[in-house]
């Protein structure tokens, strides 16, 4: 079977690529074909992210091991995309180059049997320029009220207790100490 896939920039313009590929293919081999229809070098890294139907951010599949133990960790060449993409999980996040972090959304579109005489991975259409720059990220919080979990009824003058003695004698921690 072939993948197809649209692959947006995640910018204020429309940009994006339409691409096939094999089902059979790997992570690393989408990431290949990303890289070329886009027109990067494919000398920075790169990884994936899982993420549900909202786009938000899951798991981390990188394209080379950085785990402590040597194999520990699963990469793009070890995903077979009709084994972590298919017609209930169709969304993946895409980030190339970690300094300018160039994010893209991929989703795959149809899963259509293979045409005779066609190759793939094949780029299928092409919309808009890619800027020279990656486009400035905003890391949001989801959740407004983030900090306000860690709020309590505290304020300055309830730790003036701790100014002047920097003694902790008086907190009786001295039979707890070897």
């Amino acid at each position: 079977m072939v993948y197809k896939f649209r692959v947006i920039l995640d910018t204020e313009e429309d940009i994006f690529r339409d691409i096939a590929i094999q089902s059979q293919d790997t992570l690393e081999d989408l990431h290949n074909t990303i890289v070329n229809a886009f027109g990067f070098d494919g000398k920075e890294i790169a990884s994936f992210y899982t993420c549900d139907d909202n786009w938000n951010q899951e798991d981390e599949i990188s394209l080379f091991d950085t785990g402590d133990v040597p194999g520990e960790q699963r990469t793009m060449a070890d995903f077979v995309l009709e084994d972590i993409l298919y017609e209930e999980q169709t969304k993946i996040i895409y980030v190339y180059d970690f300094i300018s972090m160039w994010t893209f959304l991929v989703e795959l579109a149809a899963i259509e049997p293979e045409v005779a005489g066609e190759s793939y991975p094949a780029l299928l259409y092409s919309h808009g320029e890619m800027p020279e720059n990656a486009p400035e990220k905003e890391f949001d919080a989801e959740d407004d009220h983030f900090h306000s979990e860690f709020e309590d009824d505290f304020d300055e003058d309830d730790f003036d207790m701790f100014d002047g003695d920097d003694s902790f004698e008086d907190f009786g921690f001295e039979e707890n100490w070897n």
